[in-house]
């Protein structure tokens, strides 16, 4: 029965994998492969940390709907141990990754978001992926980059206002939103992961940031746990030896 799912071929029980996903949904700030390990008495971090790893791929609903109305987009700087040297050009990010952020205005709240990481900040890589996002006819609020150049052919509303170089503070005026979404990632990627989140694997834990904050206001924890149990049963199954592959 398990066949197809997120849970074929585990040694897990069935029952295990719903207390995971309960202990997953359940802890507002989510939980680490090591507190998972102890909360459930498994026997390895290994198998804590690709349980997680499964779960975080399916917190990404298949074919999920666009963005729409007025969104901001703009990039953050996410990880890494040296200093970041200000400015967009690619040599300048060190070791660190590029994050786009995408969020929907909502008065002066935040609907829906979507986070991406990318190799560099261009128009190769930045239209194309506003253009998975958003819908047609959306109003994109973005900052003064050339790599947001060409959103109006592509049948978006655009609004880049210059930044003219400015500092933080301009910066944060345009995109406030994005700014709000970007410093609450670092710090659940500080706090609850301790920053030991790899470049390689990145992607999986902004899924599980996006599906908990696109979440945040669900009246229960067991619609939360509804619905990735919804969603674990629609994807693919992966192994651990598929999931490493990534690093």
């Amino acid at each position: 029965m398990t066949a197809g799912t997120v849970f074929e071929g585990s040694k897990l029980s069935l029952r295990l994998w719903f207390r995971a996903m309960w202990w997953v949904t359940n802890q507002k700030s989510g939980i680490s492969a090591l507190g998972l390990q102890r909360t459930l008495g498994l026997g390895s971090y290994r198998a804590a940390w690709t349980l997680l790893h499964k779960l975080r791929r399916a917190m990404v609903r298949p074919g999920r709907d666009q963005l729409s109305g007025e969104i901001e987009v703009d990039e953050t700087i996410v990880g890494g141990k040296r200093k970041f040297i200000n400015g967009r050009k690619p040599s300048r990010y060190l070791d660190k990754a590029i994050v786009i952020v995408a969020a929907e205005v909502r008065g002066k709240h935040i609907g829906r978001i979507r986070l991406k990481q990318i190799r560099e900040p261009s128009q190769e890589i930045l239209l194309p992926l506003v253009k998975e996002v958003a819908a047609p006819g959306s109003r994109i609020l973005t900052d003064g980059w050339w790599g947001y150049h060409g959103l109006k052919k592509l049948g978006f509303d655009h609004k880049p206002v210059p930044t003219e170089g400015k500092g933080r503070e301009i910066h944060d005026f345009v995109s406030p939103r994005v700014h709000r979404v970007a410093a609450l990632l670092k710090r659940w990627l500080l706090g609850t992961h301790q920053g030991r989140v790899g470049r390689e694997q990145l992607d999986y834990y902004l899924d599980e940031f996006t599906f908990r904050f696109n979440r945040r206001s669900s009246p229960t924890r067991g619609k939360l746990f509804q619905r990735l149990l919804e969603q674990a049963l629609a994807i693919e199954p992966s192994t651990y030896h598929d999931i490493i592959k990534c690093r």
